[in-house]
């Protein structure tokens, strides 16, 4: 039983949710610890009810059996989180909205498609494939694109394309009374009205239910990759900057540390030299791309790189992106009883390599095995620790210093992964009291009983 509303209340609103769902409910143990966690290292928390409504009428229908009995409701997506945003640590009711996964409509005129907050990325480029064009935000995982406007998610693609507040042209969203609230439109732009579309994105499910997301597509662009080794961290990261300031076309841009880039020598299908390594990917036509590869190779020599190295067909490049994907997994593999406390700053361009050797420092010092990626084209890197449990202390106060670090450079707490149980210690040091105020006035008048996933975002009074 969870510790925040009494037993009589969650006894009715789990037996009125038996009665109204019968056939979409489970209170059995497995279903419970299946949505007790995500992918982070906050300590799993069991609901005390799963549902799984269809449409957007029955999440209206289970908002307002929670909201009568004053029973927390926290959104379930993929479960791929990284922030413990999807825990439910009060107990109450686990939303599930996998079965909200109808693509309701592709409109490839407009470049724009509607779609439940259930369907998974992955899937809908695939029901995009003939049309010509993509949703280009990729935070890695297959998340829901539900999961992905709780968190404001981000990716590889975002120093293109830009993020999910970018990216979401409207929603449908159910408040903590129950009531269905319609923002945005199909034009793809509006100075009308308040911004209610943002004000929920990057929300956590604290503000309202997402259950439908109208979101811009993109034409799939011609692209060329490469690769290129470093001296130094701080070069790799100095080559970016100078190739944004050329104004070249970067469509993605990875760092990897040269710790990581031996687990890739050991496990993956590329060979690359033991040093700070980037992906590129460039956009435009071949030719294009291949009249400024001699000012990309100057800036990366400038810097202290290597030859860029040019994949020789899509395969390679297919190879080259697939081993981004999948290095920190090896990486994890690699530590026996290990799990991984992903961190996740973003930071002012010009103070990133300075950010990023300060951490590799740190971790140097500690002893604990991690390894720095980086979206580094938009100052964005996470240090990622494979650590085992007696060493948690350890990695906590480490990653409080990222932190520390990232915010005293005008960064952020949180580039992408949200906030969720693990960030709200440093809202107010980042956004300062009458911010956090001013929020905490919006989600008393959205979410006045404090049902919608309680005890996310904003920090404990």
């Amino acid at each position: 039983m969870n510790r925040h509303v009494t037993p009589q209340n969650i006894g009715a609103a789990i037996a009125a949710l038996e009665a109204r769902f019968p056939s979409s409910v489970s209170t059995g143990k497995s279903a419970r610890r299946l949505h007790a966690g995500d992918e982070s290292h906050h300590e799993p928390s069991e609901p005390d009810i799963v549902v799984h409504p269809k449409s957007t009428a029955e999440v209206v229908d289970v908002v307002k059996i929670a909201a009568r009995n004053r029973v927390p409701v926290t959104p379930f997506g993929a479960g791929s989180g990284l922030e413990g945003g999807a825990i439910p640590h009060r107990g109450g009711i686990s939303l599930d909205t996998s079965e909200l996964s109808e693509i309701f409509e592709i409109r490839p005129d407009d470049m724009i498609a509607r779609v439940g907050a259930g369907v998974r990325r992955l899937d809908l480029n695939q029901a995009l494939r003939d049309t010509g064009l993509f949703f280009p935000v990729d935070p890695g995982a297959n998340a829901s694109i539900g999961g992905m406007v709780s968190t404001g998610a981000s990716g590889t693609n975002a120093v293109r394309f830009g993020v999910m507040r970018e990216n979401v042209l409207g929603l449908t969203v159910v408040t903590a009374e129950g009531k269905v609230v319609k923002t945005g439109s199909l034009a793809r732009k509006s100075s009308s009205g308040y911004d209610l579309t943002r004000l929920f994105v990057g929300s956590e499910g604290t503000l309202g239910v997402v259950t439908e997301v109208t979101l811009r597509l993109h034409p799939i662009p011609d692209a060329v990759s490469a690769h290129a080794g470093f001296e130094t961290l701080a070069g790799a990261v100095n080559a970016v900057t100078d190739i944004k300031r050329a104004g070249l076309q970067i469509g993605r841009v990875e760092l990897l540390d040269a710790p990581l880039v031996d687990v890739i020598n050991r496990r993956g299908d590329m060979r690359l030299e033991h040093l700070p390594t980037l992906f590129f990917e460039f956009h435009g036509a071949p030719a294009e791309i291949a009249s400024l590869s001699g000012t990309i190779a100057d800036i990366v020599s400038e810097n202290g790189g290597r030859s860029l190295e040019w994949p020789a067909n899509a395969e390679e490049s297919r190879v080259l992106w697939e081993t981004r994907r999948d290095c920190l997994a090896w990486a994890k593999a690699e530590r026996e009883g290990a799990h991984s406390w992903p961190t996740d700053v973003c930071v002012p361009i010009s103070r990133l390599a300075e950010v990023v050797l300060e951490t590799r420092e740190d971790v140097a010092r500690s002893g604990i095995p991690a390894y720095i990626v980086g979206h580094v084209g938009d100052g964005n890197f996470h240090c990622v620790f494979m650590l085992r449990p007696e060493e948690e202390a350890e990695v906590a106060r480490l990653s409080d210093r990222i932190v520390e670090r990232a915010l005293a450079a005008g960064g952020t707490a949180s580039g992408e992964h949200g906030v969720g149980l693990g960030k709200r210690k440093f809202q107010q040091q980042e956004h300062g009291a009458e911010a956090i105020a001013l929020m905490r006035s919006l989600k008393a008048a959205l979410d006045p009983h404090g049902i919608l996933n309680p005890g996310k975002v904003l920090p404990d009074t």
